[in-house]
């Protein structure tokens, strides 16, 4: 990560801010390879290894997960995941010459190998005073990709929520598997016990238990145990990745043989599985990898592990890794040089760089790692050296961050161990923060409170979603989308729409269902073997009064016959105004009728253009004035006398009321100036359009993202106070230009780019939308301006 907060903290006063550290600024270059064509995926060294017929493993990185078929293709696949784009492939040289050839494929690296690289560095760093405030992690997991863990460890034991062993078999390099079953894979108890199993008895197989132990032990109760970890609460995802290997090619002269060491592509593999246990619920904060491999003097962007890397750090986990043992002031080891990692030097107890720890400018934190004792297979205890011993500090404190405060970003919570650290400066002037757990746990955020989201009556989810193909004469894999609705009290509506987009050829295939937050299903669209037209565009009502409002909605689709696939582009929940009076009443013959309705639960003031719908009938129209009165007293005339004939009003009015509350008691005053005619009002409500989009969209580096919602139907014009709220997160703020962009393509600037630290923004902005039409796509454009970070756009509300 770029380490621009940071250098601004030193050069003023250290303070304790809730915001994003930003990545690696320099380029994608390796110390160790040599400059090759532009336009060539390979990395050189491989043509090398390939000239005399021999053959390499190959990680192979594509644009697209559609462009994986054709890469495959050219050698013999040995690993492949589930959501990256990339592919693990055994190749000659003609299957390089093949690849460089090949549209879509970004990169083709060796499947190279990685070596694994308390009680008084807790107190350090101030882990236990974080402790004494119930600060322990407690509701997060760690995942430990390492050498496996022991299990039943008492320092562990209870505490390990996974396991998962990813362990390549290759004769070419003499490697064998370490998982429990002796296969190159397995999940579930056993697969990464480290006290039993092929690597109970190798050396270096005691690697991922100490740094286990350094993240989330907990020794109370036990007997010359330490206290405890930095997170003793969090939950432990124990993941083995090493293979055995017999050859002193790969075991390395000076090393003993066998030794242990880890293939790449089994990383990937673990950080994938990270992510897919995330999404299905498990509160995995962070992905330790106390491991590492050549030495990069610059940011590696195009390492193959950065996909998934960036796959988590999106997702809320953060990856981090040990810088390495080199003893480098300029270098760190793959994959601590990838852009969204978070890398990890070492420092000694009196807060000096230890001898072997690689520093400099693509370093983030320090920790301790100089003679950490932990736990060790065998329900022991022992001291071990390194930045492996690092890094797990960080993942713990990380744990710790998120039970302190739950509802921050995790960029802001990594910036948080920078910006609230003690400050340790190399021999080359280069400073770097030592991680302080008690203060960044004490730390009284300076920034003004997240302004509250409005209310909203339309949610958007425009992320497509694909529906695979039924297999012949089954039924497909049901997909689901995800709406969030928040700020709606008691139950749903009767009448709640769903707005659904897709495209689908032979539509009949698919099947609708509305599943509520308390899990009732209602029927959309059932399959039609007789509906042969193409694509679904439509909105559903149901009757969805039996559900709280508040809660996750989701969209399932299901396709039941083979033939063709589908991909939903778009879809909305519409909540119709709870705002009514359907209370028939007489409009007295030359006199006035007050109707009220109750307004709450909306914040601040009211709509404009608020909707006032009117449905009354009268034998003479032209005698009747129809006045809303607020309920702070402001008059709004809706329709003066006139000379209509009778008849019957349906119609809505667009009023700018703005500069009334919202909350409390509206009045519709309708007034009979003339004897003789009758009528009756037969209903009227109250609209306050608000619309989101919930869809979570990157924002690029250096580049631009969009988000929109369309609003329809709507009578009037803009007001002066119109309402965008904006929640989006990045690593420096500063960068970002944000704009609203009208339905008529003007453009209203929210904020400009300038100085301000990464986090997370979500704020209400004014703008003056007086006169513009309301009705049409208002979009939100997020502008990165400069080079070396990311972000996300999480939500957008347009509220009139």
């Amino acid at each position: 990560m770029n380490r621009r907060i940071w250098a601004a903290v030193i050069t003023s006063v250290m303070a304790a801010t809730l915001s994003a550290i930003p990545a690696h600024a320099t380029d994608s270059t390796t110390t160790a390879t040599t400059t090759t064509a532009a336009d060539d995926p390979i990395d050189p060294p491989l043509y090398d290894q390939t000239a005399g017929g021999d053959t390499v493993r190959v990680n192979v990185v594509t644009e697209t997960r559609a462009d994986l078929s054709g890469a495959a293709s050219v050698g013999d696949t040995l690993q492949s995941f589930d959501t990256l784009p990339l592919v693990t492939l055994r190749v000659d040289k003609s299957g390089l010459d093949d690849l460089a050839a090949q549209p879509g494929v970004v990169s083709v690296t060796e499947d190279g190998l990685s070596a694994p690289s308390l009680d008084e560095s807790v107190p350090v760093i101030g882990a236990d005073t974080a402790h004494k405030a119930g600060k322990t992690g407690a509701g997060s997991d760690i995942a430990i990709i390492d050498t496996g863990v022991a299990t039943n460890h008492p320092f562990l034991k209870d505490r390990i929520v996974a396991e998962a062993c990813f362990s390549p078999i290759d004769a070419t390099y003499g490697a064998t598997s370490l998982c429990g079953n002796g296969q190159a894979t397995q999940e579930g108890t056993g697969a990464a016990n480290a006290a039993s199993g092929p690597c109970a008895t190798l050396d270096g197989c005691d690697h991922g238990t100490h740094v286990a132990g350094i993240a989330a032990g907990d020794g109370t109760g036990l007997s010359g145990a330490p206290a405890a970890g930095v997170a003793p609460d969090a939950g432990i995802v124990a993941m083995q990745v090493f293979s055995k290997f017999d050859s002193t090619k790969y075991c390395g002269a000076a090393a003993s043989t066998p030794c242990i060491r880890s293939f790449t592509s089994a990383q990937i593999a673990a950080l994938e599985k990270v992510w897919q246990l995330q999404q299905g619920g498990m509160p995995i904060i962070a992905a330790n990898l106390s491991l590492g491999s050549a030495s990069y003097s610059t940011a590696c962007a195009k390492d193959a592990r950065a996909a998934a890397i960036d796959k988590l750090y999106a997702a809320g986990v953060a990856t981090v890794v040990a810088a390495g043992n080199n003893g480098s002031a300029t270098a760190v080891t793959a994959p601590a040089c990838v852009p969204n990692a978070v890398s990890v030097g070492a420092t000694t107890d009196d807060d000096s760089i230890a001898s072997f720890s690689n520093h400099g400018p693509l370093l983030d934190v320090f920790a301790p790692g100089n003679g950490i004792i932990s736990s060790v297979p065998g329900g022991g205890y022992d001291s071990m050296s390194g930045t492996s011993m690092a890094t797990p500090h960080v993942a713990g404190a990380l744990a710790v961050l998120r039970q302190t405060y739950p509802t921050e970003g995790l960029a802001s919570l990594i910036s948080l161990l920078a910006t609230t650290g003690k400050p340790v400066t190399d021999e080359a002037g280069v400073t770097v923060p030592r991680i302080d757990v008690a203060k960044a746990v004490a730390a009284v955020e300076p920034k003004p409170e997240a302004d509250k989201k409005p209310r909203a009556f339309q949610v958007d989810n425009d992320k497509d979603i694909a529906i695979p193909d039924a297999p012949t004469g089954g039924t497909g894999t049901a997909v689901t989308s995800p709406i969030t609705v928040a700020g709606y009290p008691g139950n749903a509506p009767k009448n709640l729409k769903a707005y659904v987009n897709i495209t689908h050829a032979y539509r009949g295939d698919v099947q609708l269902e509305l599943v509520a937050p308390n899990g009732t299903t209602h029927l959309l669209k059932a399959a039609s073997t007789s509906d042969g037209a193409d694509d679904i565009i439509a909105t559903y009502t149901v009757d969805a009064s039996a559900s709280v409002a508040d809660g996750e909605w989701k969209l399932r689709m299901t396709d039941t016959d083979d033939g063709d696939a589908g991909t939903l582009t778009t879809w909305s929940l519409i909540f119709p105004t709870p705002f009514e009076n359907t209370t028939a009443q007489t409009i007295p013959d030359s006199g006035t009728l007050g109707s009220t309705i109750a307004v709450s639960e909306i914040d601040g003031n009211a709509a404009g253009p608020l909707q006032v719908y009117t449905n009354l009938t009268h034998s003479r129209i032209g005698d009747l004035k129809l006045v809303l009165t607020s309920p702070d007293g402001k008059s709004y005339t809706l329709k003066p006398y006139g000379s209509e004939a009778g008849g019957t009003l349906q119609t809505t009015y667009g009023v700018d009321a703005t500069d009334a509350v919202a909350n409390g008691t509206w009045t519709l005053k309708v007034t009979d100036s003339a004897t003789g005619s009758t009528g009756t009002l037969t209903g009227w409500s109250l609209g306050f359009p608000s619309y989101e989009n919930q869809t979570v969209k990157a924002v690029p580096d250096k580049n631009y993202t969009e988000i929109w919602t369309k609003a329809d139907g709507l009578s009037g014009v803009g007001s002066a106070k119109l309402q965008v709220y904006v929640d989006v997160e990045h690593e420096y703020l500063g960068d970002l230009k944000i704009d609203l962009i009208a339905p008529d393509g003007s453009l209203h600037l929210l904020k400009d780019n300038g100085e301000e630290p990464g986090g997370r923004l979500r704020k209400v902005y004014t703008v003056d939308a007086t006169d513009l039409p309301v009705n049409g796509w208002w979009k939100l454009r997020v502008d990165d301006v400069a080079t070396g970070d990311t972000g996300t756009v999480r939500n957008f509300v347009v509220r009139f």
